[in-house]
């Protein structure tokens, strides 16, 4: 009788202690389900994007990150005016082209660049970089810059939440480039060279 009693004490005593360790199991994956969850509702602050076009034989594609305002001062408050600025969040903005392309009368080769300006608020100072791979502007050197040109900005009354890039069509070899963020737009012609 009384090893039956042990016996049976033992039983329960070894079953209480896989139910518990079972159950500290069960918690710990729950655990991390739930921080899978929260993970992946987390909202991308600077979602990556691109901009692209066909014109004429050519295939123009601009690359970038997309910050948004958020309530913020951007130019002249998180960007400082008369600064380089990588046009974009994160690495680079860079623009691929595989035909060569005339901006501002001067041509720019086939290829991928970096995209950089310096804003003012009286005009722009647009870059085109061959160190298109790199941090923000981390690595940025003027001597690789292959193409520069001034534009002018344009101020609207509506704010343009996420930094926005286009290229669109204007004629069968002809084409515009644009960047909008906050309440500001540049924008700049391009021609295809046969």
């Amino acid at each position: 009788m009384k090893n039956l009693l042990q016996i049976t004490f033992i039983a329960v005593l070894l079953f209480s202690c896989k139910s518990e360790h079972k159950k500290e199991v069960k918690d710990e994956h729950q655990h991390h389900q739930v921080e899978k969850k929260e993970t992946s509702k987390k909202k991308v602050l600077s979602p990556h994007t691109y901009a692209m076009a066909m014109v004429g034989d050519a295939h123009v594609h601009i690359d970038y990150s997309s910050p948004g305002v958020r309530g913020r001062i951007i130019f002249g408050g998180l960007l400082a005016y008369d600064e380089v600025w990588q046009s974009g969040a994160h690495k680079a903005t860079w623009l691929e082209t595989n035909k060569d392309v005339s901006i501002d009368g001067k041509i720019l080769k086939t290829g991928k660049y970096g995209i950089f300006t310096i804003p003012s608020k009286e005009e722009w100072t647009v870059i085109f970089n061959t160190n298109w791979d790199q941090h923000g502007k981390d690595e940025y050197d003027a001597k690789d810059d292959v193409l520069r040109f001034k534009v002018k900005p344009e101020l609207s009354d509506e704010n343009t939440e996420h930094l926005t890039y286009e290229v669109k069509k204007t004629g069968d070899t002809q084409g515009t480039i644009s960047l909008s963020w906050e309440k500001v737009t540049i924008h700049f012609p391009f021609q295809i060279k046969e």
